[in-house]
């Protein structure tokens, strides 16, 4: 098993990662009749988006000695009323300038990261990389 979910009521779980311990709160949004209090489980498809992403890039750096330390990814989620899903995933990825070789590498990792790969692809995902 990866993890387990327990249901506490009022829209809320929380969840397990069963390796290390971790724990993950979340609450139904408040658009939804949560109280948003937490992530909500679409909030968390579409931040391991970023996670995704950002962890294959910071693999495939090393080999480009690259330091990926202090970058950041933005992430914004918009839904689809009918029926209730994710309609699309804006992806801002903010990076330290590196040679055009090396940002041609890594944004194809990024591009590749399994979590990518597993959306449906219905769901539009805008991806920008900004290199500074």
């Amino acid at each position: 098993m990866t993890s387990k979910i327990t249901y506490l009521g009022e829209l809320r779980t929380t969840c397990e990662h069963l390796q290390s311990g971790t724990t993950i709160l979340t609450d139904a949004p408040t658009d939804n009749h949560g109280k948003g209090e937490a992530f909500s489980p679409t909030d968390l498809v579409a931040t391991s988006l970023g996670s995704c992403m950002i962890s294959i890039m910071a693999i495939k750096s090393k080999d480009l000695d690259v330091d990926l330390v202090d970058s950041t990814v933005e992430i914004t989620k918009i839904m689809q009323a009918e029926p209730r899903k994710i309609a699309k995933i804006i992806v801002s990825l903010h990076l330290p300038d590196t040679t055009e070789k090396n940002k041609v590498i890594l944004e194809r990792a990024a591009m590749t990261c399994p979590v990518f790969l597993s959306l449906h692809p219905d769901i539009e995902k805008d991806v920008t990389f900004h290199w500074k």
